[in-house]
């Protein structure tokens, strides 16, 4: 079964093709690295995926209904989550009050404080409930921001870029923590760690220029001489 796909999806900034007739599909379960050179279309595609910008051509399904015209509200009320590539936490407000905010969106009353403290136990910030988010480093609110996706407890879990910034010991448990909801969520993964995306990853996909230009498993990828010439820089 397939939780997501694109037929023909384009966006067209002023000219430029940032994403060119794409054909996706993400089956359920899996863990799905995206990757690709900087420019690559790999944001607008997880933007279009999400609902943050509209296409210009094609559409996008997901688990069997048309949402390319949903804005991004009702996509989450469907069952996808994201975090964004620069991080998008409240401040000013508490690493709980944060998760909380996400966490109504799913669940009321006492709910809320229980799916609270089990998503800030998954990604290992349970200790820092009442801190501020601002105060936070940049690894922890990435940390932080998962969280604020895994309360709402996705079908689909859309990650960009979320290594970024954080210590080596972190990324152990960040894998850890991928396999972890992987059992429970479908994952989308836009990482730029290759050690990272060759050791979760069931299947990459790599974007090019807006296009596809290889898909498979982590050692087809690796060995794609295509792929080596334009994203890996061993060919």
């Amino acid at each position: 079964m397939t939780i997501l796909t694109t037929r023909g999806l384009s966006k067209n900034f002023a000219g430029l093709k940032a994403v060119q007739e794409v054909d996706f599909d993400l089956p359920k379960g899996q863990i799905r690295a995206l990757i690709g050179p900087n420019g690559a279309g790999k944001t607008t595609f997880v933007s279009l995926l999400c609902g943050r910008i509209a296409p210009s051509a094609g559409t996008v399904v997901f688990d069997g209904q048309d949402i390319s015209t949903l804005p991004a509200h009702k996509r989450i009320n469907l069952g996808m989550a994201y975090t964004f590539q620069v991080t998008s936490v409240f401040a000013n407000l508490s690493v709980d009050e944060n998760v909380a905010l996400a966490a109504r969106r799913r669940f009321s009353g006492s709910e809320v404080d229980s799916a609270v403290s089990d998503a800030l136990v998954k990604v290992g910030l349970d200790g820092r409930r009442d801190q501020n988010a601002g105060d936070l480093s940049y690894g922890h609110q990435r940390l932080l921001e998962i969280a604020m996706g895994v309360v709402q407890q996705p079908r689909l879990l859309i990650l960009d870029e979320p290594t970024q910034g954080l210590a080596e010991s972190e990324v152990a448990d960040f894998k850890a923590l991928v396999r972890d909801l992987s059992r429970t969520a479908t994952i989308l993964l836009i990482e730029h760690n290759m050690s990272v995306v060759m050791e979760l990853a069931d299947k990459i996909t790599v974007l090019n220029f807006g296009q596809i230009l290889a898909e498979g498993t982590p050692a087809e990828i690796h060995a794609d001489p295509a792929v080596q010439a334009a994203y890996l820089g061993t060919g």
